[in-house]
């Protein structure tokens, strides 16, 4: 059994984590943290990490980056691993985020979904064989309540595009001050915010005459969900390092 401290446990994320938690019998929550809490929560919600008593195998975070700090401080102080699924952190909390891995697992994704962790794999795939004769373009589409922009899935696409480019490329994230054609090591970087869109990400590779596109759409929040809690239950007796998808699938 894994004993998971949820972080963002009241939003609308953390209250999907927490109903499919309660399908399994292979984990459960044992605390919350949240500054807000309508009391809706089967388990005991504190607005700090430092007030948490229950012992935990594990942390999944859906929170916000000003939380970093705290979750961090308690990782490495208590050996509990941790799931961070939150976007939008600086370089600086990236920076953190590594340091922290040197002592305790971390788990660091800004996409928790199956399907997308194969669009990057695709999409680099494609890179490499289409080469510099394909301008690449990426577009987000999210809910009009996401905070961050573009989002960090959209960055993953295009930093694993990146890491099999000739030359290195130049992220453009909005062309209306641009008053000059395109460079061939630009990669285009979108986002569209409105209504409830759960999450939308396409990837555009456009050559002469011929245009190849790799789209996914995630449905529900629950596909991102379960790949959290899965992320946790296998963090849970893992070595300090920094893990991602691909070594949770390859069972590394």
């Amino acid at each position: 059994m894994t004993n998971i401290i949820l972080s963002g446990c009241s939003g609308k994320m953390g209250k999907v984590i927490a109903r499919e938690i309660a399908k399994r019998d292979d984990c459960k929550v044992v605390a919350g943290i949240d500054v807000f809490s309508d009391g809706s929560a089967e388990f005991p919600v504190y607005d700090d990490f430092s007030k948490v008593q229950e012992k935990a195998d594990a942390i999944i975070d859906f929170s916000n980056p000003a939380v970093l700090a705290g979750l961090l401080n308690y990782a490495v102080s208590k050996n509990v691993p941790a799931v961070i699924c939150t976007t939008g952190f600086s370089k600086e909390q990236i920076a953190d985020i590594e340091k922290a891995s040197k002592k305790v697992a971390i788990f660091h994704s800004g996409n928790m979904s199956l399907g997308i962790n194969l669009l990057i794999e695709l999409s680099k795939k494609a890179a490499e064989i289409l080469g510099s004769a394909f301008d690449i373009e990426i577009i987000e589409k999210h809910h009009n309540q996401k905070l961050d922009a573009p989002s960090g899935t959209a960055l993953m696409i295009a930093n694993g595009i990146s890491e099999v480019m000739e030359n290195e490329p130049q992220y453009v994230y909005d062309r209306h001050s641009y008053r000059k054609k395109r460079e061939k090591n630009e990669i285009g970087i979108h986002a569209v915010r409105g209504g409830t869109i759960v999450g939308e990400h396409q990837v555009i590779f456009a050559g002469h005459d011929e245009v190849v596109t790799l789209t996914h759409q995630a449905q529900s929040k629950e596909v991102f969900a379960i790949g959290s809690i899965n992320a946790a239950v296998y963090l849970s007796d893992k070595t300090p390092g920094m893990y991602n998808m691909s070594d949770m699938l390859q069972g590394k």
